[in-house]
């Protein structure tokens, strides 16, 4: 009689356990549009990353959408307000009107070293999903590489592509494919 109740309170423990264990895994962190996680430097488990996402977006000063958390909650003071570049159709290369953009945050960075900002990269939803996987971790690099070479540490930069997982905005039209391809700063 007395085994008999320590083993139910000993399976009552073990199922707060397991449900304690399974609540902590299992999902992006970000409350993404479809639960589906990233590749590319941080995310390759497919969890994604903490913190980013398409939800609280808001206008640019281009007329476009960008994310980022700290833009939300104000707690970030200092950090350029436009955290999205976008490109071109099928193509990795640096817009000249994002230049700026940019300039702006390599001199966050030089001057906040302590502060690191993970880039997402992502595309449209045309071609295969590993092929916009690619395309996404190409985005992100380019900006990497330009922010390298305006002084900014790679040790601050964190690459993750989403690909054609987390769009912008649905929809099969041009001007949802041209939102959809962009690469975000997640600080």
């Amino acid at each position: 009689m007395r085994a008999s109740s320590y083993f139910k309170s000993l399976a009552v423990a073990a199922s707060f356990a397991l449900i304690a264990g399974c609540s902590s895994t299992g999902g992006t962190q970000d409350g993404s549009l479809d639960g589906a996680g990233g590749m590319g430097g941080g995310g390759a488990d497919g969890s994604g990353v903490s913190g980013s996402g398409v939800s609280g977006q808001g206008m640019n000063g281009y007329g476009q959408q960008d994310a980022g958390r700290g833009q939300q909650d104000g707690s970030q003071s200092g950090i350029p307000q436009v955290r999205t570049i976008y490109f071109d159709y099928d193509r990795d290369t640096i817009r000249s009107e994002f230049e700026p953009v940019l300039n702006a945050h390599a001199q966050y960075l030089q001057g906040h070293p302590n502060t690191k900002v993970v880039l997402q990269g992502h595309t449209d939803e045309r071609g295969t999903r590993e092929y916009n996987l690619g395309l996404g971790e190409r985005r992100a690099n380019a900006v990497v590489r330009f922010m390298t070479v305006q002084g900014v540490p790679s040790s601050q930069m964190e690459v993750v592509s989403y690909g054609e997982e987390r769009p912008a905005v649905r929809g099969g039209n041009e001007e949802s494919y041209a939102q959809n391809r962009r690469v975000v700063f997640d600080y």
